[in-house]
């Protein structure tokens, strides 16, 4: 662990519409709110028009969209200038290849194939001839479209270099002279000759395995931790990594004193490996926070009501087999074949076969070669259960898989993580909806809500293994924002009003797809009200992502017409928008307690906790690009001051009373680090005792309301109390005094849903 990990940090998309200057220029606010470090997205220079900076072209140098390294200069300058530091985000697994000629290694590759001093940087399979590209159209004559010029071969607007010597001849004649081929879009998933980051053509791997890759690719980021510029660094993918463990023991010997976080996504019950860093980048926490505000109780109603709407009575694990087992042979076919030529001792369709299976099989993204022995022989047992007749050919490829040192124990984990993202995060989780608050990145949607005990141990459990893993409840990856989730919530604690409403909806603007259908109007009664284009380009992408209906490859525009047709209903047509409104309307506030209940917890819980940006009031944001709108700062500035200035605002509309919670949870923590050092839970003594969830981190106490409406139709707090230190606290939200000892929770949460205690002599500063 650091010297110092960060009390809390701010997550910024920097991008070229917010580059460095205007990340500098809200410094101050930063400070003002309570964090003690800026985490920003990808600096480095990525693909020219990038809005979010994971494809990376230049190591070198800070993206010129993003102001350069003058104005990285500027923001340190801010940051210094407020005592704040920085914590930044790089891509180790994969750099950007969609446009050659901004990637000078790649351009260079392109140019000189094997020859290239760049050659050993991507992780290509030079064996199996020319470097495909699949940028063509799906036209037989679309090699008639190329032409040469400038000494370059070009394909409408793409731009590839030529090999020296062979720029005599027709277009045609000149591309089969070079170390690349140009081929149909459609035959990358198939046939690609270099890893990619998952289905993505334009993201190609890095082998950062090698000592002089790893060098090259990091370091300016190391130099700038070296010089104090960088305190933290995040990790993206360190699943796609031959070695993850390696990678991260060299980075770590290379930046000791850096905060280190990984985006590592945890399965449910899984552990972080025994690595060299500081934790995630909270997935798991937000998993658990978001579960606790889900009435476990409804999970047989929600279960019998898909099966009403769907008709259909398929499993999570039935489900999520089919979606892996299709990605793997599927979207991950070339991937697929490469492992297959690795074990040439089985026949190659039954290679293939036994690693797709196995692969879908995996109930982890991964397992790192010799540890987790278990999850292989788990996904050995599950492969022969469904498929006996390749029991030899699985039996052979396991007995390679054992093997750390095998090329093939290496490769494999790089596909099963691959598999599990595409096949569950990013298709089960849109076909799935029985649910849909729990269809989250790093969540179970079959783990159906987190009671407050097995909350508890997983805080405890957090504080002992990793007290400065960094803990969220949104990012720029979650399907859902973390205020459409805690509306979504209040929904398990009225099953039978929302069957009867969504089967009157679904009957009324039907769609051929009822799975879809559910998705959807969940999701709209999650956000609303929302802007109509906004929920039509996420039902677009939802629905292409789900690939039941239609699909990016292939899209089906009479279904996705219907779906279009039935988002302009919610808005055009009188009755629909007004039941569609009224029920929005009348769960609003029971969501905004679980919103602030939530938010307060993940704020206090043991971890260094990170506000994702804009989400200090309320946020309907929906899955990327949704969640990366521009971020009205001037008006969370105003509430701020208003604030400061002594109002208490009333949990309404504007959000303020969120921007409340966050600015003084997230000020006391930077100002008083020693009351966030243990970990205690909190009983509550009285009849409505479940609707309470509160702790001691040490001499800060976070109290929060769970299933609001249960606790209304209980009659309210009764005589629930809450046991506290016998000395005085104050609550930093309402500055009342309490005496300690049982105090009753009808007077503690008398004006908000949550309270944060903290000894009476306790001063933390306004701004």
């Amino acid at each position: 662990m650091p010297a110092t990990p960060p009390k809390a940090t701010y997550r910024i998309q920097v991008r070229p519409g917010f580059d460095l200057d205007a990340t500098a220029a809200i410094v101050d606010y930063l400070d003002d709110l309570g964090v003690s470090h800026l985490y920003s997205a990808p600096l480095l220079t990525a693909t020219p028009g990038s809005q979010h900076g994971y494809d990376v072209v230049d190591h070198r140098a800070v993206n010129p969209e993003l102001g350069g390294e003058a104005a990285r200069q500027r923001l340190l300058a801010a940051l210094r200038d407020k005592q704040l530091g920085l914590v930044v985000d790089i891509v180790p697994n994969h750099a950007g290849v969609a446009v050659p000629a901004a990637n000078p290694a790649w351009w260079d590759v392109l140019r000189r194939g094997r020859d290239s001093s760049y050659a050993d940087w991507f992780d290509i399979d030079w064996d199996r001839g020319r470097l495909l590209l699949p940028v063509l159209a799906d036209d037989p004559a679309a090699l008639d479209d190329l032409k040469v010029v400038d000494g370059e071969l070009r394909y409408h607007e793409h731009r590839f270099p030529l090999a020296d010597g062979t720029g005599d001849g027709n277009a045609r004649e000149v591309h089969d002279r070079q170390h690349y081929e140009l081929v149909s879009w459609r035959r990358g998933d198939a046939e690609l000759t270099y890893r990619r980051f998952f289905a993505i053509a334009g993201l190609a791997g890095l082998r950062v395995e090698d000592p002089a890759v790893f060098a090259a690719t990091h370091e300016l980021i190391l130099r700038w931790a070296a010089a104090g510029e960088v305190d933290g660094i995040r990790v993206d993918h360190p699943d796609g990594l031959r070695d993850p463990a390696g990678y991260l023991a060299r980075l770590r010997a290379a930046a000791p004193d850096a905060w280190l976080v990984v985006e590592k996504i945890l399965e449910y019950g899984e552990e972080l490996p025994d690595w060299p860093v500081d934790g995630t980048t909270g997935y798991d926490a937000m998993a658990a926070v978001g579960g606790l505000f889900v009435d476990t109780d409804a999970e047989g109603d929600f279960t019998a009501l898909d099966n009403r709407l769907t008709g259909q009575h398929t499993s999570w694990e039935d489900l999520t087999h089919s979606t892996k087992l299709a990605a793997a042979t599927q979207l991950l076919a070339a991937e697929l074949t490469r492992l297959a030529a690795l074990a040439p001792e089985v026949p190659t369709e039954q290679a293939r076969a036994a690693l797709a299976e196995l692969a879908t099989a995996f109930a982890v993204y991964r397992g790192y070669p010799p540890h987790g022995a278990r999850h292989l022989a788990a996904a050995r047992s599950e492969a022969g259960r469904r498929r006996p007749d390749l029991a030899g050919a699985l039996d052979a490829v396991t007995r390679r898989l054992r093997n750390p040192d095998d090329e093939l124990g290496m490769r494999f984990p790089q596909l099963t993580g691959a598999v599990m993202a595409k096949g569950v995060e990013d298709t089960a989780f849109y076909r799935w909806t029985r649910f849909v608050a729990l269809n989250e990145v790093g969540d179970d949607p079959s783990h159906f809500g987190v009671p407050p005990a097995e909350f508890h141990r997983f805080a405890a459990a957090q504080q002992v293994r990793w007290p400065a893993s960094m803990t969220t409840l949104s990012t720029h990856d979650t399907k859902r924002g973390e205020d459409v989730r805690a509306r979504l919530a209040v929904l398990s604690e009225l099953p039978g009003r929302w069957a009867e409403q969504v089967k009157t909806w679904m009957a009324y603007a039907p769609l051929p797809d009822p799975a879809f259908a559910h998705l959807l109007w969940q999701t709209a009664v999650g956000a609303w009200p929302i802007e109509r284009e906004r929920l039509h380009a996420y039902v677009e992408k939802a629905a292409r992502e789900a690939g039941a209906s239609t699909s990016w490859a292939d899209p089906d525009a009479a279904f996705e017409q219907a779906v279009h047709a039935v988002v302009d209903q919610m808005y055009d047509d009188p009755s629909l928008h007004d039941e569609l409104s009224e029920l929005a309307a009348a769960i609003a506030p029971a969501g905004w307690c679980n919103s602030l209940g939530q938010k307060l917890i993940q704020l206090t819980m043991p971890g260094v906790p990170d506000t994702y940006q804009g989400t200090e009031l309320w946020d309907n944001s929906l899955v990327d690009p949704d969640n990366r709108r521009p971020v009205d700062f001037d008006v969370r500035r105003e509430l701020l001051a208003r604030i400061d200035g002594g109002w208490r605002p009333p949990v309404e509309t504007d959000g303020a009373a969120k921007l409340l919670v966050v600015s003084r949870t997230l000020r006391l923590r930077r100002a008083h680090p020693e009351l966030f050092t243990t970990y205690r839970p909190v009983p509550a003594h009285g009849p409505v005792g479940r609707h309470v969830v509160a702790f001691d981190r040490g001499g800060a106490i976070a109290v929060a309301t769970r299933l609001p409406l249960g606790l209304a139709r209980a009659g309210g707090w009764c005589d629930t109390a809450l046991s506290l230190p016998v000395h005085e606290m104050k609550d930093l939200f309402t500055g009342r005094v309490y005496s300690g000892g049982e105090t009753p929770l009808d007077d503690l949460l008398a004006d908000y849903p949550v309270a944060l205690l903290t000894p009476s002599t306790t001063s933390v500063e306004a701004a």
